[in-house]
């Protein structure tokens, strides 16, 4: 019985003993220097999305019917858990933003650049030259799994980088998979899946390297960590069945 708990014990410390291979980042990184090309990322408005806009032109009264009234509510703008300000333009499931005086407006699937063109165009009837703002007010990401702080966090600026992100959850638990990292993104309606591995440079050629709004990032457990949860599940029903067969002799042989 002794030997059997110093061999169990022996292999729970071998296969707890992560291999630098397996912690460190970009081991294919030279110390020469060179760059490294990431793409560029704007975002896309879809469903769900909430959006705060602005128009902005030389009259104040003219830009008012556009404009919605100023809550009274405010908002943290740094990266924070919560839920959004509550003034802005909801975009429904075909896409669309009822806004004020031009009534529904398809923005879905648009970039930032193309949104604001296209409402110009379709304020400029009223005022002359007009400016818009647009944000994302509820622009969030979730990191689940092996990191120190899981959790949702709102964005911001609306733009985050994969490593970020994990930065942001307090970096990986030392029994984090690296080269595995999953994210999960909805485009068109479907869920897509992608892989990452982080112990390699090329996760900044990644096309998730940019998170989009909504993405959600799984670190799983390696071995040691899975083996462990299982080995702590069958002590407590070993216990558990010992202490029940227990009670059972005591009372039968009272």
């Amino acid at each position: 019985m002794k030997n059997c708990t110093l061999l169990l014990l022996f292999t729970l410390l071998l296969t707890s003993c992560a291999s630098r291979k397996k912690l460190v980042y970009f081991q294919d990184s030279t110390d020469q220097a060179g760059t490294v090309s990431a793409n560029s990322y704007s975002p896309k408005f879809k469903p769900d999305d909430f959006l705060f806009i602005v128009v902005y032109g030389a009259d104040d009264n003219s830009t008012k019917p556009f404009n919605l009234p100023l809550s009274n509510n405010s908002t943290n703008r740094g990266y924070s858990i919560g839920a959004p300000a509550n003034q802005g333009f909801l975009i429904n499931e075909k896409g669309e933003i009822d806004f004020p005086i031009l009534g529904t407006i398809k923005i879905g699937g648009l970039e930032r650049s193309q949104a604001i063109e296209l409402l110009k165009e379709k304020i400029k009837p009223y005022i002359n030259n007009p400016i818009i703002n647009i944000q994302i007010q509820n622009f969030k990401i979730t990191v689940l799994g092996e990191v120190r702080n899981p959790g949702t966090f709102t964005i911001p600026n609306e733009r985050i980088t994969l490593l970020e992100a994990i930065g942001l959850a307090g970096d990986l638990n030392i029994t984090g998979v690296r080269n595995n990292v999953l994210v999960i993104r909805e485009e068109n309606g479907q869920k897509k899946e992608f892989k990452i591995d982080l112990t390699t440079k090329e996760v900044f050629n990644s096309p998730v390297y940019y998170l989009n709004q909504n993405d959600l990032v799984y670190i799983q457990p390696n071995q040691a960590k899975s083996n462990s949860s299982l080995i702590s599940a069958a002590s407590g029903i070993f216990i558990s069945t010992a202490s029940l067969l227990i009670t059972m002799i005591n009372i039968l042989t009272k």
